[in-house]
């Protein structure tokens, strides 16, 4: 077989008719990876330092400063952020609440077209399982018929059962690892998103605290 793009896809033909449906989950799964990999790598931004400089601007009363760069931060999590700072007016379980119901919001988007891939994987080998029976009966067929006298016809046969057979467990194979990969990376978003919520609810209540300290000693020196 030459190893030039025109021989690998005059090898690739000899599988047979099932060949265009494997084509067609092949391009499918690159399209969906390489979508899910640039809308889930623009989310999976790392907000440990804005959580830090939000403590920092809400401790010095800067909200709008805080807002404005938790907004102006991409990701969900940021987004998340925003939310919990624009109720930080409402009581925690308010807070929370607001901001479970964003986390709704953003997590089927990070899911979307997956189920794509998982498809993609289930059917690519059973369409190659399908290329093979239906080699395997071509070359039956070519016995059949005339016997033993043309074993290029028989091995044509198998040739485009075990090409098709092939593709198909390929195409799940690297489907599978990128799907694999680009769940764990939402799972990962999501945990940084109850992570962040649970220390934005702290700082929170936090300098809920401190503000409250601060109006019960100004009362007793007031007295």
């Amino acid at each position: 077989m030459d190893l030039n793009p025109a021989g690998w896809l005059r090898f690739l033909l000899n599988g047979g008719p099932m060949m265009w449906p494997l084509f067609a989950c092949a391009l499918v799964s690159l399209g969906v990876i390489i979508e899910r990999w640039s809308v889930i790598g623009r989310a999976a931004t790392d907000t440990e330092d804005l959580l830090e400089q939000v403590r920092r601007l809400l401790s010095e009363g800067r909200v709008p400063d805080a807002l404005a760069l938790a907004e102006g931060t991409r990701g969900p999590v940021a987004s998340l952020v925003a939310s919990g700072i624009r109720n930080q007016d409402l009581d925690a379980d308010a807070i929370e609440r607001a901001m479970e119901e964003l986390a709704l919001r953003e997590t089927p988007v990070l899911y979307k077209r997956l189920g794509i891939l998982d498809t993609v994987i289930t059917i690519a080998p059973l369409l190659g399982l399908l290329g093979t029976v239906t080699g395997m009966i071509k070359a039956f067929n070519v016995v059949g018929n005339v016997g033993l006298n043309q074993p290029m016809g028989i091995t044509g046969g198998v040739a485009e059962a075990l090409i098709a057979t092939a593709t198909g467990l390929a195409i799940a194979i690297v489907t599978l690892i990128a799907y694999n990969y680009l769940t764990e990376k939402v799972k990962e978003i999501i945990s940084e998103m109850e992570t962040r919520a649970t220390q934005l609810l702290n700082i929170l209540a936090g300098l809920r605290a401190k503000a409250n300290r601060g109006e019960v000693s100004a009362a007793g020196g007031a007295v």
